[in-house]
């Protein structure tokens, strides 16, 4: 039997399968981000009216259909709230009506198991980038095992900060990977560099090199921005690492599709003689087989399904809350 996991916290729909591990299908749509961002309900709309040619799509790349499924996952956050609810509700909706087991999984979770899922890492440390956080965690047993947040940043997400800078330059998509592109040939400016321990912050530096922009080469405030967001999330990971003596380093998130910030971690895993690893760019970008992977999880574990009235959507839902039982 298979399980089938439901990923709507922002602007990607995914729907993804898997049995005994294998990932089965993933498939998604992305709503189209314009240069003035989302709003949350014309998101959530979008996912509406995409949710079941998707859900037919993932059946027939799986080569089944609902009778197959002993389970469902679904985000129950943190992420856009009315866009959590489409998933929500649509979890709800399949779980209801053919008798599915349903489990609630946290998004960040669901990013660095997939990872560890892909590189057959047992107890890595996580560098977890996305555009609605940025964070280091490693699993603890004290009180109880779950993903510790060894560091995080003290504003917002790296991925958002790039997200902001790329819309300021009037680049599009209004993506980091446009930062990436316009970064190429550029020199180094100095810029505001914030890591307090394992923390960081990236506001001061996305103004600084917003306000650039009228006087410098787009390029040079492309390539500094991008290297010293980097650099700080660098030196925040490896001091963790030596910290923790932990022997393998992942990253996953959004964020991680970026090859300048892979370059940079494996230099830094590899000084601590420790593994690095990163999971393919369609399960670093948000995707539904991380979240029906996780679901399995809960389900091998033993772990007890959630009664439909216990399955809601929570914003703020923060990695290290979520007890892991398998």
């Amino acid at each position: 039997m298979a399980v089938i996991g439901i990923e709507s916290s922002a602007h990607t729909l995914g729907i993804g399968i898997i049995e005994d591990g294998k990932i089965l299908a993933n498939v998604k749509r992305m709503y189209p981000i314009s240069d003035k961002g989302m709003i949350p309900m014309r998101v959530a709309d979008f996912h509406v009216r995409g949710v079941r040619k998707l859900l037919r799509e993932a059946f027939s790349t799986a080569g089944m259909g609902i009778e197959d499924i002993e389970a469902i996952g679904y985000t129950m956050g943190p992420g856009i709230g009315p866009c959590l609810s489409v998933g929500n509700i649509t979890a709800k909706t399949l779980a209801s009506k053919y008798h599915i087991k349903i489990y609630p999984v946290n998004h960040a979770v669901a990013h660095i198991e997939i990872a560890k899922h892909l590189n057959k890492f047992s107890d890595p440390l996580a560098l977890y980038v996305s555009g609605g956080n940025s964070q280091i965690l490693g699993i603890t047993d004290e009180p109880f095992k779950h993903y510790r947040v060894y560091g995080e940043t003290f504003d917002i997400g790296v991925g958002n900060m790039l997200d902001n800078f790329a819309r300021a330059a009037g680049l599009k998509p209004a993506w980091g990977s446009s930062v990436a592109k316009l970064a190429i040939g550029g020199h180094y400016i100095p810029m505001p560099y914030t890591v307090k321990g394992m923390d960081f912050a990236f506001t001061g530096l996305q103004t600084k090199a917003v306000g650039m922009l009228k006087g410098s080469s787009p390029s040079d405030v492309a390539f500094s921005l991008q290297e010293t967001a980097f650099s700080m999330l660098c030196e925040a990971t490896e001091r963790a690492l030596a910290l923790l003596g932990k022997k393998s380093l992942l990253v996953c998130g959004g964020v991680a599709q970026s090859q300048r910030l892979k370059e940079m971690l494996q230099h830094v895993a590899g000084s601590h003689g420790a593994k690095f690893g990163f999971a393919p760019d369609q399960y670093n970008a948000d995707n539904g087989a991380m979240i029906a992977l996780v679901a399995e999880k809960m389900l091998g574990s033993g772990k007890h399904s959630y009664g439909i009235e216990d399955c809601g959507v929570r914003q703020d839902y923060r990695a290290d809350s979520v007890e892991i039982t398998w």
